[in-house]
């Protein structure tokens, strides 16, 4: 039965305890404490909705409030499952492995569900494979109603749904998750929290009104929210009070008056918030200074913008970390470096660690990214991922004209991917027959031993194999580019076909060729 449990595909990263999640916050205890309740005395309500909406405007505090909320049900053993949803990231940020997902964290949260589940693969062995619908029903809805019954209610937590990579899959979902309304014995509820866009606002007005209920972050009495930012400036910079020469026992740093000024200038904003502590706890400059770049007043002409306050913090840590006081234009290395750098890492469709970026891009090394530790999440140690972008509105904020106004810092998608799609046909120049030194033509890929794999085919090389031609399908591609292709297809293209079948992704590599001679007929 384990051998059969682990054929589930169980997405990296989904799970609100992942190590993806570990620096992230969590709501301090003081802080949300009533709709903390109010989402739980919704779980505890038998005649409660199925399905809890948690909405609101990007930085809000939405998943903060989600990562909360699943590690309370867990101590309380009453957590089913979580899937956290991110553009950022490989298979959480589309719905392909999302019920699988879910099945897979059944099977350890309740374990009577283990036989049934098990069953359901042995009858249908490429349950992975088939519609959202079959996998929802065979893996999920079947075993809670057929397992030994019992009373009780567990909650799958989902959050950041906004970020599920198709309007229809995003609809579907929820369509499929109201169902579990019919459950009697384990009866399944569902916290969804995202921003309220269309999809998703469609999805629910779709739904029978008795299926949900919701709840809109961005209505909340301003002096709540307040209330609430300002213990959290208060708890997060009080561990900068001990930095010499920022305390004493009778002025204490920063003082009152600046946690207020702080606190009118989140505007409300959770995100705004926790990046200017992170931009204040920067180790590369003093806490004072810090707090003085955040505290200049603004001298552009107001911008009837709701994120105004958001797009200001972004463009002034941008100019503070990226360019400092210096006369730099758009065409200058600096700019040139951070859109090059940023907006690779914005646009690509799975993690590395800066080591890898660095040869991806042909760069010695990517240390601008150092001075950005308040907007990126990047570990010291070269080997470890550049996880993601603390928050989705920095990426919303790059990529829009008429928010990042200065245009040093503004990312053109379309050229980010080309770039990308250049180097990546760079690296593929770079592979050769018997890539593995394996000396044995016919050797089964399955009896290559993983780590002799990674050393000959590591993370760089394997994205370059992996989402090139992605990459040019989504970028501004010129005749050079087509000319590229042509050389990769003459020198190269068998040796790609070698490293696909090494990192066992020859299925996505005819898909590749097929899509790629139908844009060549078109060009």
């Amino acid at each position: 039965m384990a051998q059969t449990l682990s054929k589930l595909p169980d997405a990296e990263g989904a799970a609100y305890n992942d190590r993806l999640w570990e620096h992230e916050d969590h709501c301090l205890p003081d802080t949300r404490v009533e709709l903390r309740q109010k989402i739980m005395d919704w779980f505890e309500d038998p005649n409660g909705e199925c399905i809890f909406w948690l909405n609101g405007m990007a930085g809000t505090g939405k998943s903060t409030i989600s990562r909360t909320v699943a590690w309370e049900l867990a101590e309380k053993k009453r957590l089913a499952a979580s899937f956290f949803f991110s553009r950022d990231h490989g298979n959480i940020s589309h719905a392909g492995q999302f019920f699988t997902t879910i099945a897979a964290q059944l099977t350890r949260s309740l374990p009577v569900l283990r036989p049934l589940i098990s069953q359901a693969i042995q009858e249908h062995s490429d349950i992975w494979k088939q519609r959202l619908s079959e996998q929802w029903k065979y893996l999920i809805l079947d075993p809670l109603k057929n397992a030994p019954a019992q009373s009780i209610q567990l909650v799958v937590v989902i959050d950041a749904l906004d970020e599920c990579d198709s309007k229809d899959d995003i609809q579907l979902i929820l369509k499929l998750l109201a169902q579990a309304k019919c459950l009697e014995t384990i009866r399944l509820r569902v916290l969804v929290t995202s921003r309220p866009e269309t999809p998703i606002l469609l999805g629910f007005r779709n739904l029978p009104g008795e299926a949900y209920q919701d709840f809109v972050l961005h209505n909340i009495p301003s002096p709540t929210v307040n209330q609430d930012i300002s213990i959290f400036f208060r708890r997060k910079l009080s561990s900068v009070k001990s930095e010499p020469g920022l305390s004493t026992t009778s002025t204490p740093w920063p003082g009152e008056p600046i946690i207020q000024r702080l606190v009118e200038k989140a505007a409300g904003l959770f995100i705004y918030a926790a990046t200017i502590c992170r931009f204040i706890q920067d180790d590369n400059y003093t806490p004072e200074d810090q707090l003085s770049v955040i505290l200049e007043e603004d001298h552009d002409t107001p911008s009837p913008s709701p994120t105004k306050h958001l797009d200001d913090m972004w463009t002034k840590l941008l100019q503070h970390s990226v360019v400092g006081k210096q006369a730099v234009s758009k065409d200058d290395h600096l700019a040139v470096r951070f859109r090059t750098l940023v907006g690779s890492i914005i646009m690509m469709f799975d993690i590395m660690g800066a080591k890898e970026i660095a040869k991806l891009l042909h760069l010695r090394t990517i240390t601008t990214l150092a001075s950005l530790g308040s907007v990126l999440n990047v570990s010291e140690n070269e080997g470890q991922p550049v996880r993601r972008i603390f928050h989705p509105s920095f990426r919303d904020f790059l990529l829009d004209s008429h928010r990042c106004l200065d245009s040093r810092f503004l990312i053109d998608p379309k050229e980010a991917h080309i770039t990308l799609f250049r180097n990546c046909i760079m690296v593929l120049a770079e592979l050769r027959q018997d890539l593995c030194n394996l000396r044995d033509p016919g050797v089964s890929v399955g009896d290559i031993p993983e780590h002799i794999i990674q050393q000959y085919i590591p993370a760089h090389i394997h994205y370059a194999c992996r989402y090139w031609f992605h990459h040019f399908q989504l970028g501004n591609p010129i005749q050079e580019d087509m000319d590229r292709i042509l050389r990769f297809l003459e020198h190269d293209f068998l040796h790609w076909l070698e490293a696909l079948s090494l990192i066992r992704e020859v299925s996505n590599g005819v898909l590749i060729v097929a899509d790629l001679e139908m844009t060549l007929k078109v060009s």
